[in-house]
């Protein structure tokens, strides 16, 4: 039986197509600009051309899913799985929210793909957490049914943001005229890392590097503050990125509490492995624990980074397996 497993998000989406008897042989996988497509269909058509047919397939969508269908949060797609499945001629289709899929699929990773920011003092049948900044921001929860943790979806990225020093109130000011509601999202994803950048520079806090603004008219500016902040070429990003890092510390720790994550959190997402530098210092961990008479057991909690991007279709796929 093969599976067709997705990863759907506002910048890229992946699929992959897998034989349900042998999940780690990937028979066939492709990487996709989201924005280049009016909806899902059109992409699965494409990718399934010269493949053979399909018998089931789970996507993780970047959006709250209700009655297996989901309106993406940065993407003007509606996705609905009985119109995928007519459309694609797939008998079974299911989606996830992405968060939901990248917890699936924590079970499927290798040691070496994890790296612990705080070892902490685990508690094996306690509840998890899962967090990841991307072009969103996306949070998912496990609870141990008794066999296994079971994962669950949240949309608590789109919270509010609470500030939590002067710097922080001036920010949020900033963020409030720009949009009205000021969520976390606005501030720990790509385009958030962006407005942490602009913050700086517009308040008058830090003076713009020709150069670097030269290098962002030209490539995604995001990927340029992160590269330029990890080699330390300059004091405008790097103060940018360390903002992000710690607030991202900020609502771990709020996420961590939510949740009583005495097993674990974890980070996923594709900015925290490109920041694992400076992920790695103590200013993640300042932020995580910050939380008054709260931060003692906070330290117990162990905190997690994720580095394979691909856990999402891991878990889409171990998903249509078990669960389809």
């Amino acid at each position: 039986m093969l599976i067709l497993a997705g990863d759907i998000g506002g910048t890229k989406t992946n699929l992959s197509l897998i034989d349900s008897t042998n999940p780690k042989d990937i028979l066939s996988m492709k990487k996709y600009s989201s924005q280049d497509y009016p909806n899902l269909e059109t992409i699965v058509q494409e990718f399934l051309k010269q493949q053979p047919s399909v018998a089931h397939a789970c996507f993780g969508v970047a959006g709250a899913i209700r009655d297996n269908e989901c309106k993406a949060t940065n993407l003007p797609w509606h996705i609905n799985a009985r119109n995928v499945s007519t459309t694609c001629n797939i008998p079974k289709v299911h989606l996830l929210n992405d968060l939901e899929a990248t917890a699936w699929g924590l079970s499927c990773l290798q040691k070496e793909e994890i790296v612990i920011l705080n070892p902490g003092k685990p508690q094996p049948l306690g509840n998890m957490a899962l967090i990841a900044a991307g072009t969103g921001l996306g949070q998912a929860g496990f609870f141990w049914d008794g066999h296994e943790h079971f994962p669950f979806a949240c949309e608590g990225g789109h919270c509010d943001f609470g500030p939590v020093n002067e710097e922080h109130i001036e920010l949020w000011q900033y963020l409030k005229k720009k949009y009205g509601h000021v969520s976390y999202e606005r501030i720990l994803s790509g385009p958030g890392l962006v407005e942490l950048y602009d913050f700086l520079i517009q308040t008058g806090k830090e003076k713009e590097n020709p150069d670097v603004s030269e290098l962002m008219k030209k490539e995604n500016r995001s990927k340029i503050i992160t590269q330029m902040a990890v080699k330390k070429a300059c004091s405008v990003c790097m103060r940018a990125v360390e903002m992000f890092i710690y607030i991202y510390g900020l609502e771990s720790g709020n996420l961590a509490l939510k949740f009583l994550a005495y097993g674990g959190l974890f980070i996923g997402g594709g900015i925290a492995p490109k920041l694992l530098p400076i992920f790695s210092s103590s200013l993640f961990m300042k932020g995580f624990m910050n939380k008054g008479r709260f931060s003692e057991l906070l330290s117990l909690i162990p905190v997690k980074i994720i580095t394979n991007e691909y856990t999402a279709l891991l878990g889409a796929t171990r998903y249509a397996r078990e669960k389809i």
